[in-house]
């Protein structure tokens, strides 16, 4: 084993602290790092260190902070967002156990640090509790757009949150109401009060295409008849935007993270940074299902910690989080979207950052 010093460089180099570094450097003697910074400041340290390029960016291992694994059976999908609700419906059969399995092994593969999924089945839930490696938070899935079921439905998943909540491990448990638009208003307050009182955190679909708020503002646009027989007699149009709507019913906050939030203007956003919550965006599944595009800018401005994630296998062509970033590389600030795929992420699913330094094995540096 060599023992000279080389040096890693990459378009942007993440300790897990600080800002993201351009000209930023890793410098390595054998099987360890040993040292984090600017170039410049490493070869004045490393002067005779051969520098050796690593591609886009130098980190510790990203998060995946959106996934639906039990989709990971369903081919690859493009098309119009209702058009993948039909699609994901019509392919029910190949959703469950097995398939969030394929997805768990793809996960393992990648190095993912850590990873939030919508959990829809029960045996998906317990399969993640009794075997993942990985830490993060399995989001039970929570749909009824009925008001007059919400206690009944309520009061069925209550208890086996509960239960799952003593088996917690690698994985912590957490609640995910599907979307403003398939969740009451009153079951969406009911888990919201829940969530705060036995600490669970939550995700939501929010905000993810114009379909949804047209049906939102107006009740009117193509989810009005497939959503018409669900809702039951007493829905009411809440006749704001999806953040308003979230807002006005007094669930916002930093327990909950929001999935998508596309279709946004800044005073939405404005909500979001006073509420403290957080957001995960999925750009090639917003791409491909034509959502819209992420105003990152808008984020940016207001303060409002956004984390990447890849949404399903079915509306995604891997669960590569790091192939998020890259496909907005030259778009977005590189370094805004490193800290995203990294740093955002962990603080999205309530865990510790780690961290590149001293000491660490370059087996835990993750070369894009």
């Amino acid at each position: 084993m060599s023992l000279s010093p080389q040096l890693w460089t990459a378009e942007v180099v993440y300790a897990g602290f600080g800002t993201p570094m351009k000209n930023g450097a890793i410098a390595v003697v054998g099987q360890h790092v040993v040292g984090v910074g600017g170039l410049e400041e490493l070869r004045r340290a490393f002067p005779q260190a051969e520098i050796i390029p690593k591609g886009r960016a130098l980190t510790p291992a990203p998060v995946n902070a959106h996934t639906h694994l039990d989709l990971s059976a369903l081919p690859y999908f493009r098309g119009r967002y209702l058009d993948f609700l039909n699609y994901v419906i019509g392919n029910a059969e190949k959703r469950g156990l097995e398939a969030a399995r394929i997805g768990y092994a793809e996960l393992r593969r990648l190095g993912v640090g850590a990873f939030g999924d919508i959990v829809a089945r029960d045996e998906v839930m317990d399969f993640l509790l009794e075997e993942s490696m990985l830490p993060g938070v399995a989001y039970r899935e929570v749909i009824g757009a009925n008001p007059d079921t919400a206690q009944e439905i309520f009061d069925t998943v209550k208890p086996r949150l509960l239960a799952w909540k003593k088996r917690e491990g690698n994985l912590r448990v957490g609640i995910s109401p599907h979307t403003a638009h398939t969740v009451s208003a009153p079951l969406l307050q009911r888990l919201v009060e829940f969530a705060r009182l036995e600490g669970f955190p939550m995700q939501i679909h929010l905000a993810e295409s114009p379909a949804e708020v047209e049906y939102l503002r107006y009740d009117r646009g193509p989810l009005l008849p497939f959503l018409q027989p669900y809702r039951g007699p007493h829905w009411k149009t809440p006749g704001v935007s999806p953040v308003r709507y979230l807002a006005d019913l007094g669930v916002l906050g930093p327990h909950l993270t929001l999935v998508h939030a596309v279709q946004v203007a800044e005073e939405d956003v404005q909500i979001l940074a006073q509420s403290g919550c957080k957001v995960v965006s999925c750009p090639r599944s917003n791409e491909g299902l034509a959502c819209g595009e992420f105003p990152w800018e808008v984020y940016l401005k207001w303060g409002v910690e956004v984390a990447l994630g890849t949404d399903s296998r079915a509306s995604s062509p891997d669960l590569n989080v790091k192939n998020e970033a890259l496909h907005l590389w030259g778009k977005v600030d590189p370094r805004v979207l490193v800290r995203s795929a990294t740093r955002a992420g962990y603080r999205v699913l309530g865990l510790a950052m780690p961290r590149l330094s001293r000491g660490t094995p370059i087996a835990e540096v993750h070369i894009w």
